[in-house]
């Protein structure tokens, strides 16, 4: 795959499209209905709107974007959903919504940055269980959509790191073309094999993972399973030790079918 030499020089400004979703479940196992609750009420918690929002400031931050407003809601019964609204290095300040940016660190002192070429990150969140199934799951999905030279790529490590990734699901595409001042088209201008170039093999390790990609098309997939289930780390409000042999097992049964249903999108048991 051809890349796009860094000296070369574009007429005007790069106008690529890179669109990174991101999509994780978290898997616990809660017997009772008043832990299927709890493990709810937990979950909304440890992942409101303020945590999540720090999360895509973080990613922004790393992409090297500017942030120019912040929208946020957490819902009722569950949820949360966060949108920040970037734009590719920084802006004049008349174009930054300070209202809703309050207690940004970052955010504060001059900016002068040109291109107002607009992008976005979005967060959802869907905490799910059922009075019939003790297995409850936590799904995140995040969208990372940039403008010009930014790449969301980068930030997929921070993005495993933030959450209890035990499936993950990416989706990168690039869409659009830009051209050089000869007038000849771009269609993509970094070299891409797999989105799994861009984590970490210490990650990777962890994972079984495949591969989806139509590469004519400048689109990338790749979902991943995590490979070791250390059942204390998926019983909520309960030891592992309190538990007799067979229980266990039927536990970890449980638990990885419904982790095998989600990776491969299906009833098949």
């Amino acid at each position: 795959m051809l890349g796009l030499d860094k000296k070369l020089v574009l007429y005007g400004f790069n106008n690529l499209t890179k669109a990174l979703s991101f999509n994780i479940y978290d898997v616990c196992y809660a017997k009772s209905k008043r832990e299927q609750e709890d493990y709810i009420r937990y979950i909304d918690e440890q992942y409101n709107s303020e945590r999540l929002t720090k999360i895509l400031c973080d990613v922004t931050h790393m992409i090297g974007a500017t942030i120019l407003n912040i929208s946020k809601q957490d819902y009722d019964p569950q949820g949360a959903s966060v949108n920040v609204l970037i734009a590719e290095g920084k802006v004049s300040p008349d174009n930054i919504d300070r209202s809703c940016n309050k207690g940004l660190d970052f955010l504060e002192g001059d900016t002068v940055h040109a291109h107002l070429d607009k992008s976005h990150v979005t967060v959802h969140s869907f905490p799910e269980s059922h009075p019939e199934n003790a297995v409850c799951t936590f799904r995140v999905d995040i969208d990372v959509a940039t403008c010009g030279e930014i790449s969301p790529l980068n930030t997929l490590d921070y993005l495993i790191d933030s959450f209890d990734s035990d499936i993950i699901t990416i989706d990168y595409r690039v869409r659009g073309f830009t051209r050089d001042m000869c007038g000849k088209k771009y269609f993509i201008d970094h070299d891409i094999t797999s989105i799994q170039d861009y984590i970490d093999k210490s990650t990777l390790t962890r994972y079984d993972a495949i591969d989806v990609n139509v590469y004519q098309s400048n689109i990338f997939h790749t979902k991943m399973l995590i490979k070791e289930l250390q059942l204390q780390n998926y019983l909520f409000n309960t030891d592992v030790y309190e538990l007799p042999p067979k229980e266990r097992l039927d536990i970890t049964n449980s638990l990885r079918r419904e982790m095998i249903e989600i990776f491969s999108g299906a009833n098949i048991y």
